[in-house]
């Protein structure tokens, strides 16, 4: 195995449907990836959507919500792959983007991770923006290596938004991620990002500081 998608959901059964379809879609032969979806306690109706799909993905079902990072580590430490990319249940991506990640680190031993630009969506997918990912960073649309998370720890589970950044400031220390000018990830915009949550998100931001002492 290659690649493994994680894809990690909470109440996603508006979108998780268009994520998976596109990593299904994929132009990476089906046996070299495997796409994890983490199914994080949801109470609507996404574990009928994840039904839907049968033996195209593999489905983690937790019990309950245990949050964003909990749910990604659970999806890692399952996956057979020796690069792992994140795609988050409301967004999607290019049809090769895995091929593009997967042919980048094969054929460059010496890159530990590669990062991809990407368009900013609206509700009506509506290419909004094209961001750089070395300038605006977010957390999916990152290849890494699998060994290498393992290595630093996988994610911090006490850090239930701005996990991504306190991943990143660990894995720079290091290793290294190289950025693709190419935009095969799709970023959704919309009213119920997580980020946009301004009370937690400033909580975490002054516990990122704290611990690595920004």
């Amino acid at each position: 195995m290659k690649v493994s998608i994680i894809v990690s959901v909470y109440n996603g059964e508006k979108f998780v449907s268009r994520a998976i379809r596109s990593c299904i879609e994929q132009s990476m032969p089906r046996e070299d990836y495997e796409i994890i979806v983490v199914n994080d306690g949801s109470s609507d109706k996404t574990k009928f959507v994840l039904e839907s799909f049968g033996d195209w993905i593999k489905v983690i079902s937790l019990e309950r919500n245990m949050g964003l990072p909990s749910a990604c580590n659970i999806g890692l430490k399952s996956a057979l792959g020796r690069y792992v990319i994140r795609v988050d249940a409301d967004d999607y991506v290019h049809r090769d983007l895995i091929k593009v990640g997967n042919m980048f680190l094969g054929l460059n031993p010496y890159i530990d991770a590669v990062a991809f630009d990407y368009h900013i969506v609206s509700d009506l997918d509506d290419r909004v923006q094209r961001v750089c990912a070395r300038d605006n960073p977010i957390a999916c649309g990152i290849m890494f290596k699998k060994d290498d998370l393992v290595d630093i720890g996988l994610y911090d589970e006490t850090f239930l938004l701005s996990e991504d950044e306190d991943l990143r400031i660990r894995f720079l220390k290091k290793y290294s991620i190289t950025y693709i000018p190419l935009p095969l990830y799709r970023y959704h915009m919309h009213q119920d990002n997580s980020t946009k949550n301004n009370k937690e998100s400033e909580k975490y931001k002054k516990k990122l500081k704290e611990k690595h002492g920004l």
